[in-house]
């Protein structure tokens, strides 16, 4: 099948996760065309099957903002014309699936059918799109889609009660391959960070204040007061980090916490990390927490969003009402309080990250394609 992915190609979970989606399908024999403005985040070369179409954005004087998505559009129509795609899949509400449904219109008066998926993946409906000068574009856009999905019951409930939405909307959660997390556990590596032997608690985020990232290092120092000897390492960077480096020097524990700023790939980090924290505000999914389980790392986070469907509490980790630190450092202790107890927790993170693993999630999404085509064909 000859399937174009539309998505944002930078660091966020969105991005991510339409990267690896496409190249996992490649793996498959499907062939797959990015489309995006820039070399997305993840591709770091292109591979069998995979195809990368750049759409070029030109400044002109008559415009203050470049109209991205009539160039976009543009480019969808010339991609499915030329390449003969057999469906868009677009990831990211705004403005990707409205932008799909112009191209289907107009490639519809030549003759050409083509069917487009929208993946919803979390700040386009929980933030971008309770903005009420989106709302009616979003509605529209996610009604005419041909399919829908969300990655978790959790947005999908929000979808739902946010916009005025009249069709079924299907859950297919984010995924990992467990093989690329199956690393060995680099001594030298993590004695470069833990040069003493202690503990490695890492957190992974783009430092926006919804990630609650101050949580994050009361936690730790919370630790710090028990006495346990840990190290925190922080992969990320973004608007808090400013403050969050102002509070460990008032706080003293600058030589305990390490910055690593953006990282194209974390699975060096998470290999050698024995805790993982996510406080955040809301998380449609929790991806970062996948990959921490993934990694064998039991994750302390916040009960809110998709986190639940993905962090199995009192097994592969804990949640905490959000905002709720105390009980964070506490449950934190639990998981850290002896070796026998961090062992159980990380065989228990692997095994709840096996639920997500590309071989089940892949074949839902080629399900999925299957019956739009077969759908768009019913129609054309």
């Amino acid at each position: 099948m000859k399937i174009g992915i539309v998505l944002y190609p930078t660091f966020g979970g969105s991005g991510v996760v339409a990267t690896e989606l496409g190249k996992a399908l490649a793996k498959k024999g499907h062939e797959i065309h990015f489309i995006t403005y820039s070399l997305p985040v993840r591709l770091d070369r292109l591979r069998e099957n995979i195809y990368f179409h750049e759409v070029s954005v030109s400044d002109y004087p008559l415009f203050e903002h470049t109209p991205y998505e009539q160039v976009l559009t543009s480019k969808l129509v010339d991609v499915v014309k030329y390449e003969k795609l057999d469906l868009l899949h677009c990831h990211y509400a705004i403005p990707h699936a409205s932008v799909a449904y112009m191209a289907q219109q107009i490639l519809q008066t030549q003759g050409i059918v083509i069917p487009f998926i929208t993946t919803l993946h979390g700040t386009d409906i929980t933030l971008v799109g309770k903005d009420p000068s989106f709302e009616p574009v979003i509605t529209f856009s996610i009604n005419r889609s041909t399919k829908v999905t969300a990655v978790s019951e959790s947005l999908r409930r929000d979808t739902f009660r946010h916009f005025d939405i009249t069709r079924e909307i299907d859950v297919i959660p984010n995924f990992i391959c467990s093989l690329d997390y199956q690393l060995d556990n680099d001594d030298k590596y993590k004695c470069r960070y833990a040069p003493n032997g202690e503990l490695l608690i890492t957190h992974v985020s783009n430092f926006r204040k919804v990630k609650r990232v101050a949580d994050v290092l009361a936690v730790f120092k919370g630790l710090l007061d028990k006495g346990v000897k840990a190290r925190l390492m922080l992969v990320g960077d973004g608007p808090e980090r400013n403050k969050l480096e102002r509070q460990c020097r008032e706080w003293g524990v600058c030589s305990e916490v390490v910055f690593l700023g953006s990282l194209k790939s974390t699975t060096e980090v998470l290999t050698i990390s024995d805790l993982f924290i996510l406080p955040s505000e809301t998380e449609s999914f929790g991806l970062a927490a996948l990959e921490a389980l993934a990694s064998g790392v039991p994750v302390i986070a916040s009960n809110t969003g998709g986190i639940p469907e993905v962090v199995e509490h009192g097994v592969s980790g804990y949640l905490s009402n959000v905002g709720d630190v105390d009980d964070m450092i506490a449950n934190a202790s639990k998981i850290l309080e002896s070796k026998e107890s961090l062992k159980k927790f990380k065989l228990a993170a692997k095994k709840q990250a096996m639920k997500f693993d590309k071989s089940v999630v892949l074949p839902l999404y080629e399900r999925l394609y299957e019956e739009a085509v077969a759908e768009a064909r019913v129609i054309g």
